[in-house]
C-alpha cells in the first residue's frame, strides 16, 4: 500500500500511517456487527474512539454518536456522516474476523464506513488549524429502515445548524479504485408493501366452493407489472418487486389468505405530488384484482425512503477532492443506482453530496452484491475513503470561504 507520493503530501503520508489502525477497526466492527437501534457495542466504541482524540462525543436516537469538531476559525457548519448498523444475515464467508453474532452480519459496508469515519476525524483533528468552520460528526443508527429520520427528528441538523452534509458508501458495482461523484438522482425513492389478501378456504377438490386467494396472489404479481412496462415512461426508472409470498398449511387445502411482501422503487418524486405516482397506481391494480378474483384485500405500505438528490454544488466540491484522491481522471466515474438510501433524507434538508466508494474486485471477491451472505470489502480502498472525507471537508471551508 505505499505510495511513492506520501512523503510529499503529509494528509496522505498520516492516512498511510494509520492504515493498520484503520483495518482493524473495520474487522472488529465486522465481527460484531449489530441490528438497527441495538448498536450498543458499536456506539460505545465509537465513543471511546472519539473521546480518545480528543473530542466529546453525544448519544441522540438511543445508539446514534455525534461529536463536533471547531476549527481554528469561524465558518459553516460541515456535517460528516456514516451510518451503523448491520443486516439480519447469516455469514457465508471465510474470513478470519467473520461475524460472531448468529444471523446478523455487515453485509452493506456500515462497517467500513464507520472506520474511515473515526480515522477522518483524528486526521482533521489533527489539522485543526486549518479548518474555516465547523465539522459534525455523526454515526447514524438503523439506516436500513430509515433511522435518519429520527435523528433528524431529535436535531442532528441543529445545535449548530448544518450547513451541508457528505455521506461515502463503498459500492461493489464500481471498481476498485474507481470513486463516483454523481450530479442530480443517485439513489432511488423506496416504498415497502405488505398486501393480505382474504379469501374463503376450502377444499381443493371443490374448488368452486371456496374463494381461492392463492390464484389471486398469481394475478396481483403478474398484474402489477404493467404498472412500469404500460403506465409510466420508461424514461422514469420504476421497479415493482415481490420478495415474500405465504400462505396455505397443506397442499390439499384452499387457504383462507395469502400474505404478500415487496417493494417500489423509483428514482423521481414518487409522492402524491408527482404525474407517475406508482404507489398509488399499485394500490388501485391490487384492489381491482382482488375484486376481479372475488377477494378482498388490505394494503400497508410505508414510505421508507425518497430519492437521493446530489446538490450540484456539493457535487463540484466533491470533485474537485476526488481529483485529489484519484489523479488519473479516468478513475472519478458516475454511478446511479434504484437502490435506496436513507442520507437522502439529509441531503433533502441541506445541500449534499453522497460518494460511491469503489469495491469490486474479482480477484479479491469484493465484487459480490450487497446483502449477500458471500459481501465483504477491498480493504485496500479503506485509506481511499479516509482521504475523502479529509479532502472534502478541506475543499468545502476553502469553497466556504470564496
Amino acid at each position: 500500500m505505499s505510495d511513492p507520493n506520501d512523503m510529499g503530501d503529509p494528509i496522505r503520508k498520516r492516512i498511510r500511517e494509520l492504515t493498520e489502525e484503520l483495518v482493524e477497526l473495520r474487522r472488529d466492527f465486522h465481527r460484531h456487527p449489530e441490528l438497527g437501534f441495538q448498536e450498543y457495542r458499536t456506539a460505545a466504541k465509537v465513543e471511546a474512539y472519539l473521546k480518545e482524540i480528543g473530542l466529546t462525543p453525544k448519544r441522540m436516537a438511543g445508539t446514534g454518536v455525534v461529536a463536533v469538531l471547531e476549527g481554528a476559525k469561524p465558518g459553516p457548519v460541515l456535517m460528516l456522516r456514516a451510518d451503523m448498523d448491520a443486516l439480519p444475515i447469516q455469514e457465508e464467508t471465510n474470513i478470519d474476523y467473520c461475524s460472531v453474532n448468529p444471523c446478523v452480519m455487515h453485509a452493506c459496508g456500515h462497517d467500513a464506513h464507520m472506520a474511515m469515519l473515526l480515522v477522518a476525524a483524528k486526521v482533521l483533528v489533527e489539522h485543526r488549524v486549518r479548518i474555516r468552520g465547523t465539522i459534525k460528526f455523526v454515526f447514524q443508527p438503523n439506516e436500513e429502515i430509515a433511522g435518519a429520520l429520527t435523528m433528524i427528528e431529535e436535531g442532528v441538523l441543529d445545535n449548530p445548524k448544518v450547513d451541508a452534509v457528505v455521506g461515502i458508501h463503498v459500492w461493489t458495482p464500481v471498481e476498485s479504485g474507481n470513486v463516483a461523484v454523481t450530479h442530480g438522482t443517485v439513489m432511488g425513492g423506496l416504498d415497502v408493501f405488505k398486501i393480505r389478501i382474504q379469501g374463503k378456504g376450502g377444499h381443493t377438490g371443490f374448488p368452486e366452493d371456496a374463494i381461492d386467494p392463492v390464484i389471486a396472489a398469481a394475478s396481483v404479481i403478474q398484474t402489477t407489472q404493467i404498472i412500469q412496462t404500460r403506465e409510466i415512461t420508461d424514461l422514469e426508472s420504476t421497479i415493482i418487486m415481490f420478495g415474500k409470498i405465504a400462505g396455505g398449511t397443506k397442499g390439499n387445502i384452499v387457504p383462507d389468505t395469502v400474505d404478500l411482501e415487496g417493494t417500489i422503487r423509483f428514482l423521481y418524486k414518487g409522492g402524491p405530488e408527482s404525474e407517475e405516482r406508482p404507489t398509488e397506481r399499485f394500490i388501485r391494480v391490487v384492489e381491482g384484482v382482488c375484486a376481479t378474483h372475488r377477494c378482498t384485500c388490505k394494503i400497508d405500505v410505508e414510505h421508507e425512503n425518497i430519492p437521493l438528490i446530489n446538490d450540484e454544488e456539493m457535487v463540484r466540491i466533491a470533485r474537485k477532492a476526488a481529483g485529489e484522491v484519484f489523479p488519473d481522471k479516468r478513475r472519478i466515474v458516475d454511478n446511479r443506482t434504484i437502490a435506496s438510501e436513507d442520507f437522502s433524507e439529509f441531503s433533502a434538508r441541506v445541500p449534499g453530496v453522497f460518494i460511491f466508494l469503489g469495491t469490486g474486485n474479482p480477484k479479491k471477491a469484493t465484487d459480490i452484491p450487497h446483502h449477500n451472505p458471500k459481501f465483504n470489502v477491498d480493504e485496500d480502498v479503506l485509506p481511499h475513503g479516509v482521504e475523502l472525507y479529509v479532502r472534502s471537508t478541506f475543499q468545502y471551508f476553502r469553497n466556504a470561504g470564496n
